[in-house]
């Protein structure tokens, strides 16, 4: 069976894109089917973590900018505001499925630190012994590495937080939710016979090469930055799925190991 312990912990990253719409408003038919399937699955026994982008973009239509900030300093108020509206609504969709949420900033010090690094990881382990869902974010408002440089020593972006996240909590599952079904052989926008790949066990430079740029203009990461991310949970013995955040539902079959998306299989003696 593939399911082999009672309890498996899975981390669950959702990218700016399924969270927004191209307005900048909240996506909020995709936030509800995220915390339904997310508070189902933690009713199924598993234990459940939520790393959730966007903070920025809500912030900014929030704040009713015209367009997305360029000075760090009103990128990181953007974020201040927006994270307290992302919190809020998770608040309210999860409660009406009677689960508790728990706010978690981070920055790259705060992981790779030791001392810090463990007092998060007792932190996580007693969220989640508590029955409650962490939702995760790169402290923004702090932190410059992701919103201006993308050259922290840790962090830089959600894909290589949620990893870090992953290998902090022990996880399992690590599952990718974006704007794109997986990793494909060549990028799929240009490519019209571009072909999905289901399974990955190693990251090789064929792979790289294909991974392709940036991703939408309302998120930050790319393919590249998702494989970063694969590399992290494959060095820790972490399975990873890449998979389109449109069809929230496919967030079961992933975890009962169907072939959605592609998976990063961790190679496990």
């Amino acid at each position: 069976m593939e399911q082999q312990r009672p309890l498996r912990r899975i981390v669950v990253k959702v990218g700016t894109s399924t969270l927004t719409r191209e307005t900048g408003s909240l996506n909020l038919h995709n936030m509800e089917r995220l915390a339904r399937v997310l508070s189902d699955l933690e009713g199924m026994g598993h234990q459940m973590v939520l790393v959730s982008s966007g903070a920025i973009g809500i912030g900014t239509k929030k704040l009713r900018l015209p367009e997305r900030p360029t000075q760090l300093r009103m990128k990181q108020a953007a974020a201040a505001v927006g994270q307290c509206m992302m919190m809020h609504v998770y608040d309210k969709f999860f409660s009406e499925y009677n689960r508790t949420v728990a706010q978690i900033l981070l920055t790259g010090e705060d992981v790779d630190a030791p001392v810090r690094s463990e007092h998060l990881r007792n932190t996580f382990e007693s969220l989640l012994e508590l029955g409650v869902i962490p939702v995760v974010n790169e402290n923004d408002s702090v932190s410059s590495a992701e919103i201006e440089t993308g050259k922290c020593k840790v962090l830089g972006d959600n894909d290589t937080l949620s990893a870090m996240v992953a290998r902090l909590c022990g996880a399992d599952l690590l599952i990718l939710l974006s704007d794109i079904d997986g990793l494909y052989d060549a990028d799929p926008r240009t490519h019209r016979s571009a072909r999905l790949i289901h399974h990955v066990q190693a990251i090789t430079p064929e792979l790289e090469a294909a991974a392709g740029g940036a991703g939408t203009w309302r998120g930050t990461g790319g393919m590249t930055t998702k494989l970063h991310a694969a590399q992290l949970c494959l060095e820790s013995g972490i399975d990873m799925v890449i998979a389109n955040g449109n069809n929230m539902e496919a967030v079961y079959g992933i975890v009962a190991g169907q072939d959605v998306g592609t998976r990063f299989s961790a190679r496990r003696g």
